[in-house]
C-alpha cells in the first residue's frame, strides 16, 4: 500500500470513492457520518440527497441497473443503517452491484448500547454479498477497492462498509491500491473444453430447443451473443422477469416472459422442449410451478457465474459455471446453423391460440393494461421502464415491447413495493439518454412518494405514472381467486373500507390521498386521466415535456393479471380469464 500526505479517514474514503469511479453518491446524513459529509462539498462526484435511507438505496440500485456500474450510497448509523436493509435485500436477490457505506459509533463504544448503535455487520449479513467493519483509517482505501471488486466480480451484489466515527476522524497516509488481490475470493471461472463440446452437441442434436435468458445475460452484457446464437440455430427465447430486454421481443423467435404470469406459448414451450439452455437464471418458484412436472421432457444445460445457483432448484443435465458472454462466444463456432420449422410452427400456433390479451370490462373505464400500451406507443418501445411491484408490474412485463437490456428495471426476487419511484430517479441520473417512465400502483407509490421531490429538485425528466385501481391489486386478485373474495386489508378507498371491503363501481372516484395535489405540492407537473380517449395524449405530452411529471390514471379496479399459473401448480392449471 502506497503512502502520501496524511488526510482524515473521511477524506480518504471520499478520495477512494472517486478513484473507484463513483459518479453519483446517494444518501442521507446523520451524526455518525458528519465527518464524511464535511468532505463531500469538494468531492469530484455528485451527491444526491434522498428523503429516506431506503429510497437512497433504491436510487443507487436503479442507477446500477440502468448504467451497469455499481451504485453507491451513504447513510448514518443506527436507524439510518437499518433503514437500508430492504434496499440491500432487493439488490442482493437480483444481483445488483451496490456499495452501501454506513456510519458507526466509535470502536470503543461498540457493544455498549451507545446512541444510534446497530450491529450492521450482523444485521446485513443475510442481505449482502459481503460486509466490512473498518477498524483503522489505514484500511479505508483498500477496503473500498475490495468492496467495489466484490460487488462487481462474480455474481454482482451489494457490499456494506461500516465505518466507526473515530476511524473517520483518524489520520492516514494510505492510498488507493493499484490492484485488488483477495486471498479467499477468486470468482474468475470458465468452461472446460469438454463442457463446451458437450453443450454444442446438445444444441446441435436438439429437435425442440429453447433458450431461457435471465438477469445473468444482462449482467454479463451477453444480449447480442444470445441473439446471435438464437438466430443461427433457430432457437426460440423465453425470459425471466429480470431477463426482459435481453432478447428483442419484436423478433419472431421471442416468447417473452415465462412463469406465473408468462404467456401460454412460453410456458408450454418449457413443457414440450427436449433441450433448454438456461443462461443466468435461478429457476425461482415463480417460474417453475410444480417442480415434478417442470420441463420433464428436456435436458437442461444451466450456465451461471454463481456455482450455487446451478442445480439448486431444478436438476441440470449439464451444469457450467462460467460467464454467459464468455461461454457463448466460445461455443458459437461449434454450433451449426439449423432450422426447426416444425417446432417453431407449433409455437406459433400456441401464440395464435392463446395470446397475451385482455378484454375491456367497461367502455368508459380505462383498463390498466392499456396504460402500458400507451407508454409503449408514446416512446416507440424505447423508454427506460421502471416499475414498482404488483399487478402493474406484470402488465408492464406483458404489454411493453422490451427490446434492449437495462431498459426494464424492477424488483424481482424480493418483490419490494416502494421500489419504483426512487429507482426511476437513480436510473434518470444514470443519464442513458432514453426517456424514463416509472409505473407504480397506488399502494407502492405511497410507500416512497417522498422521493418525488428529489426528481423535481434535480429537474429530472421522469414521468411517474400511478395506476390507481383503489386497491392493492395483486393482493385483491389472490383474495378474489383463492380466498372467497374476502378483500381483507386490500381496499385503499375510504368508501370501499366502509362497505365491508367489497368492490363496487364507485370506488375509483373515492380516494385518499389526492395524488395530483400531492405531486403538485412536491413541485411536479401533475394531471389525472379518467377518460380512455384522453389517455394517449396525456401520457405522450407528459413524456415529451422533459419535466418531472406525474400522471394518475384511474383504472378498472376489477382487472386481473392473466394468464396466471397458481403457485406450485403445473402448466395445465393456468388461468386465462
Amino acid at each position: 500500500m502506497g503512502k502520501a500526505k496524511e488526510v482524515s479517514g473521511a477524506q480518504a474514503l471520499v478520495n477512494s470513492l472517486a478513484k473507484a469511479g463513483t459518479e453519483v453518491l446517494f444518501g442521507y446524513p446523520g451524526g455518525a457520518v458528519l465527518d464524511i459529509f464535511n468532505c463531500l462539498t469538494d468531492a469530484p462526484f455528485q451527491f444526491v440527497l434522498g428523503r429516506h435511507e431506503q429510497g437512497s438505496v433504491h436510487m443507487a440500485d436503479g442507477y446500477a441497473r440502468a448504467s451497469g456500474k455499481p451504485g453507491v450510497c451513504l447513510v448514518t448509523s443506527g436507524p439510518g443503517a437499518t433503514n437500508t436493509i430492504t434496499g440491500l435485500a432487493t439488490a442482493n436477490m437480483d444481483g445488483v452491484p451496490l456499495i452501501c457505506i454506513t456510519g458507526q459509533v466509535p470502536l470503543s463504544q461498540i457493544g455498549t448500547d451507545a446512541f444510534q448503535e446497530a450491529d450492521m455487520v450482523g444485521i446485513s449479513r443475510a442481505v449482502s454479498k459481503h460486509n466490512f467493519l473498518v477498524h483503522s483509517a489505514d484500511e479505508l482505501p483498500e477496503t473500498v477497492a475490495e468492496a467495489f471488486y466484490i460487488a462487481t466480480h462474480g455474481k454482482p451484489g451489494p457490499v456494506v462498509i461500516d465505518i466507526p466515527k473515530n476511524v473517520q476522524k483518524a489520520m492516514t497516509a494510505a492510498t488507493y491500491p493499484e490492484r485488488v488481490s483477495l486471498r479467499a475470493y477468486h470468482p474468475e471461472c470458465s468452461a472446460s473444453q469438454g463442457e463446451v463440446q458437450k453443450l454444442a452437441k446438445l444444441i446441435n442434436e436438439a429437435k425442440r430447443p429453447l433458450i431461457y435468458a435471465g438477469g445473468g445475460v444482462i449482467a454479463s452484457g451477453a444480449a447480442k451473443d444470445v441473439a446471435a446464437l438464437a438466430r443461427k440455430a433457430e432457437i426460440p427465447v423465453a425470459t425471466t422477469l429480470m431477463g426482459l430486454g435481453s432478447f428483442d421481443e419484436h423478433d419472431p423467435l421471442a416468447l417473452g416472459l415465462a412463469g406465473m404470469h408468462g404467456s401460454w406459448a412460453a410456458n408450454l414451450s418449457f413443457h414440450e422442449a427436449d433441450f433448454i439452455l438456461a443462461l443466468g437464471v435461478r429457476f425461482s418458484d415463480r417460474v417453475t410451478g410444480k417442480l415434478s412436472e417442470y420441463a420433464r421432457h428436456a435436458k437442461i444445460a444451466h450456465v451461471d457465474v454463481d456455482a450455487s445457483s446451478i442445480g439448486k432448484n431444478v436438476p441440470a443435465f449439464l451444469g457450467i459455471q462460467a460467464d454467459v458472454k464468455d461461454l457463448l462466444r466460445v461455443v458459437d463456432s461449434r454450433v451449426h446453423a439449423a432450422k426447426h420449422g416444425e417446432w417453431l410452427a407449433k409455437i406459433a400456433e400456441w401464440k395464435r391460440k392463446r395470446p397475451v390479451a385482455y378484454k375491456p370490462l367497461h367502455e368508459k373505464v380505462i383498463m390498466p393494461q392499456s396504460v402500458i400500451e400507451a407508454i409503449d406507443r408514446a416512446t416507440d418501445g424505447e423508454a427506460l421502464l421502471v416499475t414498482d411491484v404488483g399487478q402493474h408490474q406484470m402488465w408492464a412485463a406483458q404489454f411493453f415491447r422490451h427490446n434492449q437490456p437495462r431498459h426494464f428495471l424492477s424488483s424481482g426476487g424480493m418483490g419490494t413495493m416502494g421500489y419504483g419511484i426512487p429507482a426511476a430517479i437513480g436510473a434518470a441520473l444514470a443519464n442513458t439518454g432514453d426517456p424514463v417512465v416509472a409505473v407504480c400502483g397506488d399502494g407502492g407509490a405511497q410507500m416512497t412518494f417522498e422521493e418525488l421531490v428529489v426528481a423535481v429538485e434535480h429537474k429530472l425528466p421522469v414521468t411517474f405514472v400511478v395506476v390507481n385501481n383503489s386497491c392493492l391489486g395483486m393482493v385483491r386478485q389472490w383474495q378474489e381467486l383463492f380466498y372467497g373474495k374476502n378483500y381483507s386489508g386490500s381496499i385503499l378507498s375510504v368508501k370501499g373500507r366502509a362497505a365491508n371491503e367489497r368492490l363496487d363501481q364507485d370506488l375509483k372516484y373515492d380516494y385518499l390521498p389526492d395524488f395530483v395535489k400531492l405531486a403538485e405540492a412536491h413541485g411536479a407537473v401533475a394531471r389525472r386521466v379518467i377518460d380512455p380517449a384522453k389517455l394517449d395524449s396525456v401520457i405522450s405530452e407528459a413524456i415529451r415535456s422533459r419535466k418531472t411529471n406525474l400522471v394518475e390514471v384511474i383504472v378498472e379496479p376489477r382487472a386481473n393479471v392473466y394468464p396466471m399459473q397458481p403457485g406450485g401448480q403445473p402448466i395445465g392449471s393456468m388461468i386465462f380469464e
